[in-house]
C-alpha cells in the first residue's frame, strides 16, 4: 500500500488478510528495498501485523532528497510519521544494516513509540567509516575517511545503469554475492532487481563526494545516504538515557564482511591490508565492538551469533532468524 504523509509518500509492503495485530515494521538497509523481507513477512507468527517500508530513495516510495547533515532522522522521521498515519503506537521495529541505524535513530528520538528492536547486521552506532576504538572516536575531526567518496564508482555506475550481469567483480550481482550473503540463496535475481531500485545520484546513494587532503582523500558531504552516516553527522552516544528501554535483540551473522571489526567496505581496514596504498596506519573501525559498547550501556539487549552467515541472516538462515525474532517477540 502507499501512505501518504506530510513528508512524502511511502510504500509499504503488506500480507493479505494480516491487517490487525501487534505491528511488526521491518526497515532494509542500504541498496535494497522492503523485497528484501517478502518471505520474513510471510512468516510472522499469528497475532502480528507485519509491514516492510521503503525508504526514501529506495523501492517505490517517493525519491525525496537526504539531508545528510541530520543524520539517519530523513529516515526516521518519515518512519515516525508513517507510524502515527497508521496508528502503529508500540511498534516492534525490526532494522537491517541501515535500516538498523534508522530504527535506532527513531528508538532515541521517540522511545515512547516502540515496543521493541531486533537489530540485524545493524550500521555501527557511530556511522560508517572515520573511527577508532569502542567509543567512535574520530580519526580526524572532519569525518575524513568516511562519506559518499568511498563508494565504489564503478559499482555506482552500474547501480545506475541497471546491470544484471555477473562480468565484473564490481556489478550488483557480484556484490550480492560476494558481500550480502556468505552462501549462494535462492530467488537471487529478486533481491538483485530490489537493489536496483536504489536512486542513484547526489540526493540518495551514495551522496555527494567531497576531498580531503588526508589519508584516504575523502570527507563527508552534506547530502545522501552514505553521507547520512558519516560520523560528524550519525551518532547515538546517548542511547542508554532514553526512557522507556525497550529491549533490544541484535541478531548477526558470524561472517559478515560489510558490518564487522575488519570490513572489507572500511577504507581503513582496506588500507591496513595494503588494499588501497599510502595508509598511515590508520585502524579498522571496529563496528561490531562499537555496538556491543553502546547496547551494554543500554542495557536490556541480546546478541545472538549464526554461525556460517554473512550479512543477510533473514534470507541466509531464515527459520534459525524467524525462531529467534519470534521468541523476542512473544517475549516484548
Amino acid at each position: 500500500m502507499k501512505v501518504t504523509t506530510s513528508r512524502l509518500t511511502q510504500h509499504v509492503m503488506t500480507v493479505e488478510g494480516r491487517d490487525t495485530g501487534t505491528p511488526v515494521l521491518f526497515v532494509h538497509g542500504n541498496v535494497s528495498s522492503s523485497a528484501f523481507w517478502r518471505d520474513t513477512l510471510t512468516a510472522l507468527p499469528e497475532g502480528f501485523r507485519p509491514l516492510a517500508v521503503d525508504l526514501r530513495g529506495f523501492g517505490d516510495s517517493d525519491p525525496a532528497p537526504v539531508d545528510a547533515t541530520r543524520g539517519l532522522r530523513d529516515y526516521s522521521d518519515d518512519l515516525v510519521e508513517l507510524i502515527e498515519a497508521l496508528d502503529l503506537g508500540g511498534v516492534h521495529l525490526v532494522g537491517w544494516s541501515l535500516g538498523g541505524g534508522v530504527v535506532l535513530q527513531l528508538l532515541r528520538d521517540r522511545p515512547a513509540l516502540v515496543g521493541s528492536v531486533t537489530l540485524v547486521n545493524p550500521v555501527s552506532p557511530y556511522g560508517w567509516g572515520g573511527t577508532e576504538g569502542p567509543e567512535g572516536r574520530l580519526t580526524h575531526q572532519d569525518g575524513t575517511g568516511s562519506g559518499a567518496g568511498a563508494a565504489n564508482p564503478d559499482f555506482v555506475a552500474r547501480l545506475r545503469a541497471g546491470d544484471l550481469s555477473e562480468e565484473s567483480p564490481t556489478s550488483p550481482r557480484n556484490v550480492f554475492r560476494t558481500t550480502y550473503v556468505k552462501n549462494p540463496v535462492p530467488d537471487e535475481d529478486f533481491y538483485l532487481r530490489s537493489m536496483l531500485t536504489t536512486r542513484v545520484g547526489e540526493s540518495h546513494y551514495p551522496g555527494d563526494a567531497v576531498a580531503s587532503d588526508a589519508w584516504p582523500g575523502v570527507a563527508p558531504g552534506k547530502t545522501g545516504v552514505l553521507n547520512a552516516i558519516s560520523p560528524v553527522h550519525f551518532r547515538l552516544d546517548d542511547l542508554h538515557e532514553i526512557d522507556p528501554k525497550p529491549p533490544i535483540l541484535w541478531i548477526r551473522g558470524a561472517d559478515d564482511v560489510i558490518v564487522s571489526d575488519t570490513s572489507l567496505l572500511d577504507l581503513a581496514h582496506l588500507g591496513a591490508i595494503g588494499a588501497v596504498p599510502g595508509s598511515p596506519g590508520t585502524p579498522a573501525q571496529p563496528m561490531v565492538t562499537q555496538m556491543r559498547a553502546v547496547l551494554e550501556r543500554y542495557g536490556d539487549h541480546r546478541e545472538v551469533v549464526l554461525d556460517d552467515c554473512g550479512h543477510s541472516p533473514h534470507i541466509e538462515r531464515p527459520e534459525d532468524f524467524r525462531r529467534v525474532l519470534a521468541e523476542h517477540l512473544g517475549e516484548a
